[in-house]
């Protein structure tokens, strides 16, 4: 890591360097808040949680070869230097913002309410055709998550593609001081996150901090089918680049450079649709289920033209992207299709999924939870949810979870005809697995808290061909 020696990095964070002065222009092989990703060279960081103190495994990561440690305590007799900080977390964003610094690979920056990691994917998968591509694993989206991302940077990447969640204000601030992107994209504002932003607007005021460290000469990237999106003209002297679909009679050339039209929705089987630009149009197949896929291909599209790619280059990384575990990715098990999008959930991916869900063959089956971070208006959206799966013919509704009771009220009441509720997990996943025979299309999709990935091992662990017998209705 270019320029990582002890030494600047005791500076960049404000640390005290405690140890042999001789090893103070060591240079790091990378950083870990993770004592288990120890590897011999690197600088252990350790974080303290709600239940664990990461302070207690220095000894550990010390004989996996750690080259040094940060410590917000003094530690006596250690034998390998060590940095002395107040608040380990804040060093590592300091670390990240300086490392960050050396580089001159672009950044991109994704946020927004739906749609940040499948947008994050289909833009690496573009960009992975001329470039060699760093991006966000998992949920690494927060300020504990970004920081070791830009950590993760090596000399051999050519770009990064970072995703920005948040939860508050001034949080957005505070990642886009550490990431500085060269392009920002912002997929759209929903309605998550209401506890502590009350409104769409304040949602739209907290994501766009991301301009506030904006890399001079940077690009932004919006969704211009969103109504609050659209309304940004220009921010400190540049234009974004919007993409959507055209409404009749609006000229491509005023509002959206990108844009999309002849869908044709293949089921399970994707989307194909033509993509227009400025230097052309291309018909692209997206192996992804799902029309709202077809925003993040338009958007990945706009990335790739800002960094100089070429359709034919954009075209492939398009045609060729990938789901990853817990996003809309589709499983065969036995003789069951599983939709496994349980890694998060709110009003509007919940919408997204089930219209996939739609297309399945065989009997649709939603196996649905609570939503996290609603706000006053939690009841309202789950009952609101449970309407809409009505409303697109779903054959049978799992609900499990204290609010998804209004789901399941929203989805009888608006005439769905087999709704089964549950207070637990537990209980639901019980019942379901009795349920589930041959040729079962199932959506499995609640919020992170409701840990419905453990629904998915269950099927997998569970589910064998044959028919079984369905689960008595639960009481309302």
């Amino acid at each position: 890591m270019r320029n990582m020696t002890l030494e600047h990095i005791a500076q960049a964070c404000g640390g005290i360097y405690t140890g042999d002065s001789t090893k103070m222009q060591t240079e790091i092989t990378g950083a870990v808040t993770d004592s288990r990703k120890v590897e011999k060279g690197c600088l252990f960081i350790p974080i303290k949680g709600a239940r664990v103190d990461a302070h207690d495994f220095i000894p550990e990561v010390i004989e996996k070869g750690a080259a040094a440690v940060l410590s917000e305590k003094e530690l006596i007799g250690c034998t390998v230097p060590y940095i002395r900080v107040t608040s380990s977390e804040q060093a590592l964003k300091d670390i990240a913002e300086y490392y960050r610094s050396q580089l001159t690979i672009p950044i991109i920056g994704i946020t927004g309410s739906v749609g940040k990691t499948s947008t994050k994917e289909m833009i690496a998968s573009v960009l992975s055709r001329k470039y060699t591509v760093l991006k966000t694993e998992g949920n690494f989206n927060n300020e504990i998550g970004l920081p070791l991302t830009l950590l993760r940077i090596r000399e051999e990447h050519e770009a990064a593609v970072v995703e920005m969640g948040i939860s508050d204000f001034g949080e957005m601030h505070r990642l886009a001081k550490m990431a500085k992107p060269d392009v920002c994209v912002i997929t759209n504002i929903g309605i998550c996150h209401l506890e502590n932003l009350k409104t769409r607007d304040g949602i739209l005021q907290a994501k766009s901090e991301i301009f506030d460290y904006l890399e001079p000469n940077g690009r932004i990237v919006l969704n211009g089918e969103d109504d609050k999106l659209s309304t940004i003209k220009e921010v400190s002297g540049v234009r974004p680049v919007f993409y959507g679909f055209l409404q009749e009679g609006e000229d491509p050339c005023v509002r959206k450079e990108i844009y999309a039209d002849e869908i044709q929705n293949l089921g399970l089987k994707g989307v194909k649709v033509q993509i227009h630009t400025p230097k052309g149009a291309m018909q692209v197949h997206i192996p992804i289920p799902g029309e709202h896929n077809v925003c993040n291909a338009m958007a990945a599209a706009a990335v790739g033209l800002c960094l100089g790619m070429d359709l034919s280059e954009i075209k492939e990384g398009i045609d060729h992207a990938k789901t990853i575990g817990g996003r809309s990715n589709l499983m065969e098990i036995g003789e069951l299709l599983v939709i496994d999008d349980c890694y998060n959930a709110n009003p509007v991916s919940m919408r997204a999924s089930l219209d996939v869900l739609s297309y399945g063959l065989g009997r649709t089956i939603a196996v649905l939870g609570d939503m996290g971070e609603l706000g006053e208006n939690e009841d309202h959206l789950h009952y609101g949810v449970g309407a809409y799966a009505a409303g697109k013919q779903i054959d049978t509704i799992f609900c499990a979870g204290t609010r998804s009771l209004q789901m399941a009220k929203g989805a009888r009441e608006s005439g769905a005809k087999r709704v089964f509720y549950y207070e637990t997990r537990e209980e639901m996943t019980s019942q379901l697995l009795k349920y589930l025979k041959d040729g079962d299309t199932v959506l499995v999709k609640a919020s992170h808290f409701m840990e419905y990935p453990k629904v998915v091992e269950a099927i997998k662990e569970t589910y064998g061909s044959g028919t079984r017998r369905e689960a008595p209705p639960a009481i309302l």
